[in-house]
């Protein structure tokens, strides 16, 4: 009779790319004989991969630490391991804060995974948060042999070279690296075999991407919507520097391109931008906004911003308040600032709390107006919608129309994985309703 056999438990934090990261793990240990489980009571490995980008994220980790400590108390033999941005940030300290941790691993190691699970049993509790000069996607087994759903990521490019003075990914991630074209389009046409039909290109800055053989976002934009099934294509994270004159004329002739473009500008300042060395102006971003509009005129954007970045006075959060109105947002994402150790803008003196909440609660009271504004126009229409999954009430499927808003309708199971015309009836504080449009 064979081993038994042993199972593995991750926990993601964060962004899209450690959810792809966590796929390429399990695929990875399931080569060495882990299946995945749902719960780190089953697990032989439990796994928590991190994300350092949010205040207190480290802190969060520590707390799951804490209530691992006492399932291994019981299981002496389970292993847990640290892995992504907050191990490559603090590594040695994690070991020595942790004492329950077996393993800390960065985000460019996870391929030498099977390799320090083996010196952890012989006795190290190994910390891997070097860059090693090969890549990892060399490898990493290729997670599209598992995949089922019809939407998935696929990164193409990872690290940043920008090195925005509030951000930690350069430090954590490493410079801008970006895979092989071919290599992406190989893997994007195993993940349509397996059922999927959108693919959402992932990179820290995934629109600086460029392979070794100089192929740029937009021509591999055109080289995967070449892949017969494959009907949708979007991609993120960008910078808007990065936004170059190819790849907005694909957003008007790409028909497989959604029209949902993540562009983040982080502030309406042209003062509080320099300072963030972002590199470009407010106006610079409000003409590359008409321009993607001019040729994608329903184009819907999304963006992050900071508030009470150090420095901030009230005129120059008056700025993106006005930006945020010129542009109008279908979504967005906005934090106060918070400090990340390492970074250039870490020992600056901050915005007082009490301005950067008041200052954050008038700038998401607008985006919510605007979003709110963007989902009430759709009712009415006839959107193409990706269905998904089973919805929370019987007989309910959820889905994705083209501007990335979840849909929920009355329709049969069996339209998992296809798209269909859905008239859009109403509309909740962050889905639509719908009614299957019939053929």
């Amino acid at each position: 009779m064979g081993a038994a056999e042993k199972k593995v438990f991750i926990k993601t934090y964060g962004c899209q790319m450690n959810v792809y990261d966590s796929e390429r793990m399990t695929a990875a240990l399931g080569a060495e004989g882990y299946a995945p489980t749902a719960t780190p009571a089953d697990a032989d490995l439990v796994l928590l991969n991190t994300c350092h980008i949010r205040e207190k994220a480290a802190e969060k980790v520590y707390s799951e630490l804490g209530r691992l400590r006492r399932l291994k108390d019981g299981r002496p033999d389970m292993l847990i391991g640290v892995t992504g941005c907050v191990a490559q940030a603090e590594g040695a300290e994690i070991i020595a804060r942790a004492p329950v941790v077996d393993l800390v691993v960065g985000p460019q190691a996870y391929h030498r995974l099977p390799s320090l699970i083996a010196r952890r049993v012989a006795g190290e509790r190994p910390v891997e948060t070097d860059f090693p000069t090969e890549d990892k996607f060399d490898h990493l087994p290729d997670a599209s042999r598992a995949r089922r759903a019809p939407a998935a990521f696929l990164t193409v490019q990872e690290g940043c070279d920008k090195f925005c003075a509030f951000c930690v990914v350069p430090y954590t991630r490493g410079s801008e690296v970006s895979r092989p074209a071919a290599r992406i389009e190989a893997e994007a046409r195993g993940l349509v075999e397996r059922g999927v039909v959108e693919i959402t290109l992932l990179g820290q800055n995934v629109n600086a991407y460029r392979d070794p053989d100089g192929v740029g976002l937009a021509a591999l934009v055109r080289r995967l919507a070449a892949i017969d099934g494959l009907d949708r294509i979007r991609y993120t994270t960008s910078h808007p520097n990065d936004m170059d004159d190819d790849l907005i004329a694909a957003h008007g002739e790409e028909a497989k391109l959604m029209p949902f473009l993540h562009l983040p500008v982080q502030s309406g300042s042209d003062r509080i931008l320099k300072a963030m060395n972002r590199r470009h102006g407010a106006d610079d971003y409000l003409r590359l906004v008409e321009r993607i509009r001019a040729v994608r005129p329903d184009m819907a954007l999304s963006g992050d911003f900071i508030v009470g970045f150090p420095g901030e006075t009230e005129a120059d959060f008056a700025g993106t308040l006005a930006l945020v109105e010129a542009v109008g947002y279908a979504q967005a994402y906005s934090f106060a600032y918070s400090a990340r150790p390492g970074t250039p803008a870490a020992g600056r003196p901050g915005v007082p709390e009490a301005e950067k909440s008041e200052r954050l609660h008038r700038l998401q009271a607008l985006l919510v107006r605007q979003q709110t504004a963007f989902q009430a126009a759709q009712v009415g229409r006839t959107l193409p919608v990706l269905i998904e999954k089973p919805g929370r009430e019987a007989g309910q499927m959820s889905g994705r129309s083209p501007y990335l808003n979840a849909v929920h309708l009355l329709a049969p199971a069996e339209l998992s994985g296809r798209i269909v015309p859905v008239e859009i009836v109403a509309t909740s504080s962050n889905s639509l309703a719908g009614r299957l449009v019939s053929a």
